[in-house]
């Protein structure tokens, strides 16, 4: 089975300056968890519910230890730049993951169900030949799954 005989044809997406309240409102109209954030034609990033709810979560200050007059950060300080930019986003575009993972028509639904295993994702835009077709998610797999 092909993840083009489960996808979601009609896929609903936004615009990078579509703005935080009015991404929610299409999640919860359309009855989804995410969708793809567009520049024109072209899919530039993917905005989940996660996105959403981190704006309302606190911000990780990084550990770091004082050696002489240095910090040694245990941990990586850029992170919290992009948790800060996603926290206090207003548009598709500050919240939004960058570069999202994709899959082509023609892949298959266990390709399909690893990728979204093994990178926590959901859900995954379709795209071929750099132009988005459409959008698929573990509900698509599960109802395949019902269907035996």
């Amino acid at each position: 089975m092909k993840v083009k005989d489960i996808m979601t044809n009609n896929v609903v997406t936004c615009d990078v300056t579509t703005p935080v309240n009015s991404v929610a409102n299409k999640l919860v109209d359309n009855h989804i968890t995410g969708m793809p954030v567009m520049d024109g034609e072209k899919i530039v990033g993917i905005i989940t519910e996660a996105d959403l709810i981190m704006q309302k979560a606190k911000i990780q200050i990084p550990q770091y230890i004082q050696i002489l007059d240095s910090y040694l950060y245990l941990e990586d300080p850029s992170e919290v730049e992009t948790e800060l930019k996603k926290i206090t986003g207003m548009t598709a575009k500050e919240v939004m993951t960058s570069k999202p993972i994709t899959i082509k028509s023609n892949g298959s639904v266990s390709d399909l169900a690893t990728l979204i295993e093994e990178n926590h994702i959901n859900p995954i835009p379709v795209v071929d030949n750099d132009k988005l077709v459409g959008i698929v998610s573990r509900a698509d797999i599960v109802k395949l799954l019902a269907r035996g």
